[in-house]
């Protein structure tokens, strides 16, 4: 019987949610640290004016603890304050990099060996997704997320009002695919502007999971909850999968009937792959 099978203790698994904190708000590191999100992304970009992003940058630096490293979202390449970010990126209490507008191998290829730091690209454009499989593809890429708001803009694509973003699973499917072919973990998803309806948020959440996401990025500490929820097996799940996994080992490795179903190899590696999301070694 396998360790997960026989009840080993569950592993750490990768992060299911990351919460954004603007970087010129430094007084709430701490918070957004304290808030039970598995990682945290300091973000140089869109949550800072361009008037205050030297000041955001600096702010930032003074906080950096190798103790307690971030996950630091840079300015997009091309602009007046991505080099000066990937310089500060160097720094040990930065974890990894999240690289918004993500377009080419180039940039990726830049980025990490500015910084030999973990690259998490964001596809959020037509040409980011026209290079999506040779960009997850690049050393130091060790995940990819989905922006789904810029995309759906620069597509010209107008998301009907509580349709769950139908029009965009299209392009989710492909950073999902370009995950699967490159060998890296289930994608990041885009984040969800309900803070306030755990309903919708849930909604959102759970489409991602169904569509092959692993996590998704969070905008307030009251989403985490909710997300973690989402992606995490319940309870009855994670016990069905170690009954299967239990009884084809007991098998043999033949197929093998469990609650009335048979079991054959394909429904084990579904087993797997639930123990796996819930933490287990196996």
């Amino acid at each position: 019987m396998s360790k997960a099978a026989a009840g080993a203790t569950p592993a750490s698994p990768l992060p299911r949610t990351y919460l954004f904190v603007p970087a010129d708000r430094p007084e709430r590191y701490s918070k957004a640290l304290a808030s039970g999100a598995d990682a945290v992304i300091v973000d140089l970009e869109d949550a800072v004016a361009p008037g205050a992003k030297r000041g955001a940058r600096d702010a930032l630096a003074g906080s950096l603890d190798e103790a307690t490293p971030l996950i630091v979202r840079v300015n997009a390449a091309g602009s007046p304050w991505f080099e000066e970010d990937l310089a500060l990126c160097r720094h040990p209490g930065v974890a990894a990099l999240l690289l918004p507008k993500a377009e080419s191998i180039d940039v990726v290829c830049h980025a990490f060996e500015s910084t030999f730091k973990d690259v998490l690209p964001i596809v959020e454009s037509a040409r980011g997704l026209e290079e999506v499989r040779a960009m997850a593809r690049v050393p130091g890429v060790v995940r990819l997320a989905f922006g789904s708001i810029d995309l759906a803009l620069d597509l010209g694509i107008d998301c009907a009002p509580g349709g769950g973003e139908a029009e965009l699973q299209p392009y989710r499917a492909q950073v999902v695919l370009a995950s699967r072919l490159a060998g890296l973990p289930a994608p990041i998803d885009g984040v969800s502007t309900a803070i306030e309806d755990a309903a919708a948020l849930r909604a959102d959440a759970e489409r991602s999971r169904r569509l092959g996401f692993g996590a998704k990025l969070c905008i307030h500490p009251r989403q985490i909850a909710v997300v973690r929820a989402a992606f995490s097996p319940d309870p009855q799940r994670i016990d069905w999968a170690r009954r299967v996994c239990a009884a084809f080992e007991a098998a043999g490795g033949a197929a093998v009937a469990v609650d009335g179903e048979m079991i054959d190899l394909p429904v084990v590696e579904r087993a797997r792959v639930v123990l796996r999301g819930a933490g287990f070694a196996i």
